[in-house]
């Protein structure tokens, strides 16, 4: 008869506190939101594990590499490769390429989330992905961090990680069935497109979407999927560019601070700034 983990264990510390945050409003809420996509992301898992397959992989490293790896994109990169017998480091490379994005989107996590311990972060870095991130920086685009957003994460991660490797492993075994001809992984592609949508709330949005749309398709020559890393590059640049402009463009048409009169009773000699008003006791 199996047993719960001792509660002094560090398993059961980690169980009690995985149970904690499955109980919280958050965690319903990232739920919620991942399931508008999951229709998209299940249909991207199913030809990812058919595709798998089909390369020649067997079933049991097809298996492990969609548990170990958990990174559609950079999967489907490398599976050409594999197929063409191209040497490791080169499907290493393509890999790092493909998913150097996770670098930008980490440095954003960090915001949220660097006050957890290095573990806790590590695991978080294993369950993050691209549409998890645009759905939570849609509930807190602010940069301030709140109780409820690692409970949110989860919520979400988890709810990702669940469709993904359940179609995933569908695939792996239906491969014989699910012929690659059906177009199922543009699903996917729509799935992110709609969440992705949903974030163009502004000019510098737009702007750095249309770039990154340009760039890579200007530069889908380039070898090892490097038009996404020069896409990525390109609409951060031009996104902290017209952040920059704005900012300056705002402060230039609200013009200099405007200056009041001395007065004498309280001590004042010289006209004084409402600035230095505020700053008084």
């Amino acid at each position: 008869m199996s047993q719960l983990p001792e509660s002094g264990s560090e398993l059961g510390v980690v169980t009690r506190r995985a149970l904690g945050i499955a109980r919280e409003p958050g965690f319903r809420q990232g739920m919620q939101d991942m399931s508008g996509v999951s229709l998209g992301i299940a249909a991207w898992a199913l030809v990812t594990g058919v595709a798998m397959v089909k390369s020649g992989m067997t079933v049991s490293m097809a298996l492990l590499m969609s548990f170990a790896v958990y990174a559609g994109s950079a999967q489907l990169a490398v599976l050409p490769l594999m197929i063409a017998g191209a040497p490791l480091w080169v499907v290493w490379f393509t890999a790092i390429c493909v998913n150097l994005r996770f670098v930008i989107l980490s440095s954003m996590w960090r915001v949220y989330f660097a006050h957890l311990a290095r573990r806790h972060r590590l695991a978080l870095s294993y369950f993050s992905g691209d549409v998890i991130f645009v759905a939570f920086l849609k509930r807190y685009p602010d940069g301030q961090r709140s109780p409820e957003q690692l409970s949110y994460f989860w919520g979400a991660a988890s709810t990702n990680w669940l469709v993904w490797q359940g179609f995933s492993v569908a695939g792996i075994f239906l491969a014989d069935q699910v012929p690659l001809s059906w177009g199922l992984g543009f699903a996917g592609v729509l799935a992110l497109l709609g969440v992705l949508y949903s974030m163009l709330t502004d000019r510098t949005t737009w702007a750095a979407t249309g770039v990154a749309a340009a760039v890579a398709v200007a530069a889908f020559a380039l070898p090892l999927k490097l038009n996404i890393l020069a896409a990525i590059a390109a609409s951060v640049a031009v996104g902290l560019m017209m952040e920059n402009t704005e900012r300056r463009l705002r402060e230039w048409r609200a013009g200099p601070a405007t200056l009041r009169a001395p007065d004498p009773e309280r001590g004042e000699r010289h006209p004084v700034l409402p600035l230095d008003e505020e700053e008084r006791p």
